[in-house]
């Protein structure tokens, strides 16, 4: 894989505190990856590291195949940073908050350029203290794209925005890898990093806890089915579990449940069934995991883990 982005065992240490305690992951040209994890998982303290704000504790960090710290000079003219919160000038107009950033990016586009790709081309002449919580996040997004980054870092892009410009910050984000752009993303929404990314990892107080294609870690977690059955049937009635592939089951009232890491055949299994015996399985509900559900059964398993 040609690794625009490479993190070998990177540490980043606060006087006594490990925030990263070895973390390995590779990012290739044209990716979107996203880096996940709990409130203090390490998130934003690996991507400072990576962009080069900060120096590592120890291991190593190459940005387009250089050191992101050591080598600013060189890494930063081709790299766009959004971090969680800008901090512009709050006096200045949204065109005069990009001018001025312009004049300090190398290979700057046209401003006017930038407020239409985030949607701020009718916000240019008001002042930043007057926009909402949404609109100073596409700004600093505006920000970030303005020197046509080859990489792009992106701390919680779309906190704040509405359903509509947070789609449409998606869209965006899939229009600039489609051109070349490699854009690592830490984000809350699971959503987001199901709908965008092609690989992820998840840190868990500072390391890793999996990564891989988002598929795969999903495909890792079983499939559910539910149903009710009618007050004259029982479980027992149904062909044998396992023989449908049936993990794991359980019942509550008239409820039942079912794990499966072969949803189709579990589902043609019951379905079958059903048909056969002239039985209508109200509340049928039948679907994959999903990456919270694999998120969060992840944390959970690496707390009790940790608390034994």
């Amino acid at each position: 894989m040609n690794a625009i982005i490479e993190s070998v065992g990177l540490r980043r240490s606060y006087r006594g505190f490990d925030a990263v305690r070895g973390v390995d992951f590779t990012v290739a040209r044209a990716e979107v990856f996203a880096l996940l994890g709990t409130n203090g998982a390490g998130k934003t303290s690996t991507l400072e590291l990576l962009e080069g704000q900060a120096e590592p504790t120890g291991g190593t960090v190459r940005v387009l195949g250089r050191d992101p710290y050591h080598e600013r000079a060189s890494v930063r003219p081709r790299v766009g940073v959004m971090l969680q919160e800008g901090g512009f000038p709050t006096e200045l107009t949204v065109l005069e908050t990009v001018r001025m950033w312009a004049g300090c990016t190398s290979g700057a586009r046209p401003a006017d350029e930038a407020l239409e790709l985030t949607g701020l081309d009718d916000r240019r002449t008001v002042r930043v203290k007057q926009l909402s919580g949404g609109e100073r996040r596409r700004l600093d997004l505006t920000l970030a794209l303005l020197g046509r980054p080859e990489v792009l870092f992106l701390d919680e892009p779309t906190t704040g925005l509405d359903a509509q410009s947070r789609r449409d910050t998606w869209e965006l984000i899939r229009e600039l890898k489609a051109q070349g752009t490699t854009v690592l993303l830490t984000t809350h929404y699971l959503e987001e990093a199901e709908e965008l990314a092609d690989r992820l990892a998840i840190m868990h107080r500072g390391l890793i806890a999996t990564t891989g294609r988002v598929a795969d870690v999903v495909a890792e977690r079983p499939s559910r089915i539910s149903f009710d059955l009618p007050v004259d049937r029982f479980l027992g009635e149904l062909p044998p579990l396992a023989a449908m592939g049936v993990t794991r089951h359980d019942t509550e009232g008239r409820t039942v449940r079912l794990e499966t890491r072969d949803l189709q055949r579990t589902a043609t299994g019951l379905l079958s069934w059903a048909h056969h015996a002239g039985v209508e399985l109200q509340g049928l509900d039948a679907r994959s995991a999903s990456l919270e559900e694999a998120f969060m059964e992840i944390a959970e398993g690496l707390e009790k883990r940790e608390t034994r």
